[in-house]
């Protein structure tokens, strides 16, 4: 048997909106647009440029329904690349390009094979003696374990099986699909290709079980390096696994601890610092990074009484490091010193007070409701995004300082 490589990627979401920054610059918002698209056509020049044997894609390439026939005629130019190039494309359909959910088709070349719904079948590629099993998903919730479907291994064959599944289970994705890892490998397969979930995995080296997550992170909720996964196959066996970094735009998340900075200018400098490593990033990719200010520091009135020329101070910091590293969002969750604030000569101590009116069950409850009634009015992207529930407490006690810190100064 022949020594031969292939790569392994998933969860291309062709078509989906990258979230964070498009409502802010209209160029920034076009490239985060295309960031997808540029990662897939880098993993097709990967491939070529490695003279790989197949791409295999487990499930998701298109993140729904196609709104016209653009993101398929997209999809259908670069497996022809492939193509020409004499490389098959094998792939499977996941819960978001289920056979329900596409109502679209591009003819495509015919190197690329897409496994059936109805039942797992085995695709052969009989020069490598390479025996792909796989079966697409029908409709959007799959709670079937498909894998107990798959045929049996080939004898003497490689065998690779493509499943869209939540496997074991993660937190942050619904639950598709389900098998275990003791399911995929009693199978007797060389190597497991798995879809679905958005973060690298190696969940077995005897056999090989991997998610190589996502193509391209779309949202702050997808951080750190993005792509698709090289494997060396020698005498039928496994030899080596390569991570390709294929993202177009990469979101991160910082934390700086601002016990030291006594003052606004304090916290951007120690922010710039923070923030420098990234800058070697952004020379390649478009960086969007979350900032969370954290500690017990003097500054904490001041920088909610002024969030706004504080975010515009940290983006200009970020864009002296690089012009592509943009703040995404910034997170103002410090502390005020005891006593920090003096209301002695007052009639009244503001800080008791809103502390008093914080714990107050009435205000609590119309609070969260105007959080509600103000989320059901965002696109549901951005509601999902700003996820106002969850940051009700954080929400309330950055109120609390920008109340206290244009008192203290109008108190000073």
């Amino acid at each position: 048997m022949s020594a031969f490589s292939f790569i392994h990627a998933a969860d291309l979401h062709l078509g989906s909106p990258l979230s964070g920054l498009a409502t802010r610059d209209a160029d920034l918002a076009r490239r985060l647009a295309a960031a997808g698209r540029q990662a897939f056509e880098d993993l097709v020049t990967q491939a070529i440029e490695r003279a790989v044997a197949f791409v295999v894609v487990a499930g998701d390439v298109y993140d729904g329904d196609w709104a016209d026939n653009t993101i398929g005629l997209f999809f259908a130019r670069q497996v022809s690349r492939l193509d020409r190039a004499g490389i098959p494309t094998i792939l499977i359909r996941g819960n978001h390009d289920a056979e329900s959910v596409i109502t679209r088709a591009i003819t495509l070349p015919p190197s690329v094979h897409v496994f059936p719904a109805n039942r797992a079948g085995t695709h052969r590629i009989e020069a490598l003696r390479v025996a792909l099993h796989g079966r697409s998903f029908q409709g959007r919730a799959v709670e079937e374990n498909l894998s107990l479907t798959y045929p049996a291994a080939l004898p003497g064959w490689f065998n690779l099986g493509i499943l869209h599944t939540s496997c074991t289970g993660h937190a942050a994705h619904e639950i598709y699909a389900p098998c275990s890892v003791a399911d995929l490998a009693g199978k007797g397969y060389d190597y497991w290709a798995l879809g679905h979930i958005h973060e690298y995995a190696e969940l077995s080296q005897d056999p090989w079980i991997v998610f190589p997550g996502n193509l391209q992170g779309r949202s702050i909720r997808e951080c750190g390096q993005k792509g698709a996964v090289l494997v060396e196959v020698a005498d039928g066996r496994v030899t080596g696994l390569t991570r390709l970094a294929l993202d177009r735009a990469r979101f991160e998340r910082v934390s700086v601890d601002l016990a030291e900075a006594a003052d606004t200018r304090t916290v951007i400098e120690a922010v710039e610092a923070t923030l420098r490593p990234l800058a070697g990033l952004a020379a390649s990719r478009l960086v969007l990074v979350r900032v969370h200010l954290a500690g017990t520091t003097k500054a904490h009135d001041a920088l909610a009484a002024d969030r706004e020329s504080v975010t515009a101070e940290i983006q200009a910091a970020a864009h002296r490091l690089h012009e592509d590293l943009w703040l995404e969002r910034l997170k103002i969750e410090t502390r005020r010193p005891p006593a920090a604030v003096d209301f002695s000569g007052a009639a009244i101590d503001p800080a008791a007070l809103l502390a008093d009116l914080d714990r107050d069950p009435e205000f609590r409850s119309r609070a969260r409701a105007a959080l509600e009634e103000i989320g059901g009015r965002m696109p549901a992207a951005v509601a999902a995004e700003a996820d106002l529930e969850a940051e009700f407490d954080a929400i309330c006690a950055e109120a609390e300082a920008l109340i206290l810190g244009r008192l203290t100064g109008r108190h000073c």
